[in-house]
């Protein structure tokens, strides 16, 4: 029957000429009327799913989504008996090096071309023209641009369309595909395979458009621009902006709507008129491995096998200078490996001996303000009781790690990282600028001669043991996982108290009972004050001055964020789906 389903789809999909993004808009509101079959099921037959769930999203890496949507996927097969699990497919435009360590080999992959988003999405042309570049509303350039994008459209639903039909996918769980546009012609490829064929969407948004974006006569004089404003570049276009806003987020006849917190759902269900019972929100969960404590051993084993990644497979880094880095970054962006950094340049590094280790496991974007690390560091560099540890301990390093990629579009950000590093450096004396190093380990969590010297693979729990602070000074983030998984390590955490600020305050636990409320250390916006250098200088320097809080920390997270109560959330959006289905029966 989907094998006349998928031939029905292509031979209307082919004779479909879509000439404007109003006859597009059009299309896919007609869709949403079309009759499918479902197969006879109960409203609590949870089988229905057994045969296959697909995750899509634009790529799959080390980031932060990429890392949830393993989370969805392991909860999902414990839902199930395991002689009758689901197959896992996981679509998208790519798999990045390092998305193993993230990905079970066991998964089913396909690398659906075309899919990738923003940048990688053909080079950044089409995300260019859609977002970036103002349109001519009186040329017929808009219309033109909607035909290409439509001829895209119909490659990506004749791959996708014949993967569900050959792999009896059940299940679209998109990840972003409808919240955060970073590919149009996969987005609406998704909505005309999972309506053609009936196949329910529980949707995953992790960052709406909307979030820090807005048209710019809608700001205030003295309001910033916004990080997502770009979206709004051709909003005057009424046209293509009233499919635009129906289809982020795309609500089809058999969809639910999963959030990462509460602003998100009211915002669906008050301003968009989502219906509430299909509305929800996910939390994250930690492994267990998360709340073992760690020996001094293990630690050093940690650190060790992260010399090994930095090095090239050598027990001591060799760093190269800012400058030097600088000369080859072009190539390196090319094929990014892991690389440790240093003004003087002169001396080595070894990881496994006295070290200042300040660890940021983010990407290197914009948004994540990695500057002000190196601003802190500054300040450390400058203040008495910190630069006494430094003299009275001629071994002692100072190390500023970031354990993501660079994306493509954000060289010039790792540029001007890079140059504001070596302008700290350039008046310390040498005994002390020699000692002053910055990381980036790109998502390697392993390297080939592990398996020569009996290395296991890092693991998160692994990284965030590496270091004696986590540093995360983001401007605005969806959830903010690294105070959770911080927490659980029982590593202090420097952040800052992002946007939107109820969502922060969500993950910190702001309005709940002070056992289940995280601590933190605020990263100050402005100047660091001496009393907040003092306490930084005892929180690296004294094992004891910040343990009542950390043991704290790793209770209340324990509390919060199981994964049992990610099993559990998930049983109720299937059971929701199930619902749905039996009413369009």
């Amino acid at each position: 029957m989907k094998k006349n389903i998928y031939d029905s789809m292509m031979k209307e999909m082919t004779a479909l000429e879509p000439k404007s993004w109003a006859d597009i808009y059009s299309f896919l509101q007609n869709l949403k009327k079309m009759d499918t079959v479902s197969d006879e099921i109960s409203s609590d037959n949870l089988e229905y799913f057994s045969s296959g769930i697909a995750f899509l999203t634009y790529d799959y890496g080390i980031d932060g989504v990429s890392v949830e949507i393993s989370k969805y996927a392991k909860s999902l097969e414990t839902i199930f008996p395991e002689k009758n699990r689901p197959d896992i497919h996981l679509i998208g435009g790519d798999f990045h090096k390092g998305s193993a360590s993230v990905l079970l080999s066991r998964w089913k992959k396909f690398r659906l071309f075309g899919a990738n988003g923003w940048d990688k999405w053909d080079k950044g042309k089409w995300f260019k023209r859609l977002f970036l570049e103002s349109w001519d509303l009186e040329s017929n350039e808009p219309d033109i641009l909607s035909q290409q994008i439509w001829k895209m459209t119909i490659s990506l639903i004749e791959r996708l369309g014949h993967y569900v039909n050959q792999n009896k996918v059940n299940l679209f769980i998109p990840v972003n595909i409808f919240s955060n546009p970073g590919n149009i012609a996969f987005s609406i490829s998704t909505i005309v395979v999972s309506e053609y064929f009936g196949i329910p969407v529980l949707n995953s948004n992790h960052d709406f458009y909307w979030e820090g974006g807005k048209p710019s006569e809608e700001r205030n004089d003295d309001e910033e621009p916004g990080i997502r404003d770009h979206f709004f570049t051709n909003h005057k276009h009424a046209d293509f902006f009233k499919l635009f806003k129906a289809i982020f987020p795309w609500n089809g006849r058999k969809s639910i709507h999963v959030n990462i917190n509460k602003e998100q759902s009211s915002y669906l269900i008050n301003n968009l008129g989502f219906e509430e019972k299909n509305v929800f929100e996910l939390s994250t969960s930690l492994s267990d491995r998360f709340f073992n404590d760690f020996t001094n051993e293990d630690i050093r084993s940690i650190r060790l096998r992260m010399a090994h990644i930095l090095s090239d497979g050598n027990e001591t880094i060799t760093p190269k200078t800012i400058d030097e880095h600088l000369k080859s970054l072009k190539d390196w962006m090319k094929n990014q490996k892991p690389v440790v950094c240093s003004a003087a340049g002169n001396r080595e590094l070894d990881l496994t001996k006295d070290i200042v280790y300040l660890l940021q496991p983010t990407r290197i974007i914009g948004r994540k303000r990695i500057e002000k690390d190196i601003r802190l560091i500054s300040s450390l560099l400058n203040f008495k009781n910190f630069l006494t540890h430094l003299k009275k301990n001629n071994e002692l390093s100072v190390f500023l790690h970031i354990t993501g990629p660079v994306p493509i579009e954000h060289e010039e950000y790792l540029i001007s990282i890079l140059n504001e590093f070596k302008e700290i450096i350039k008046d310390l004396d040498d005994d002390i600028a020699e000692r002053i190093f910055i990381g980036f380990s790109v998502g390697n969590e392993e390297h080939r001669i592990f398996i020569k010297k009996g290395f296991k693979r890092l693991s998160i729990e692994d990284i965030y043991h590496l270091a004696n602070i986590i540093l995360f000074p983001s401007e605005t983030e969806g959830r903010g996982l690294p105070i959770i998984e911080s927490s659980a390590a029982k590593i202090p955490i420097i952040c800052s108290r992002y946007s939107p600020h109820e969502v922060f305050d969500d993950v910190v636990g702001a309005n709940l009972d002070p056992s289940l409320r995280i601590k933190f250390i605020p990263f100050p916006e402005e100047k660091f004050s001496n009393k907040f250098l003092k306490n930084i200088t005892s929180l690296i320097f004294d094992n004891d001055f910040y343990k009542k809080e950390t043991e704290h920390n790793r209770e209340a997270v324990k509390q919060r964020f199981s994964q049992d109560s990610m099993q559990e959330s998930f049983k109720l959006f299937l059971n929701s789906i199930l619902k749905i289905i039996k009413q369009d029966s």
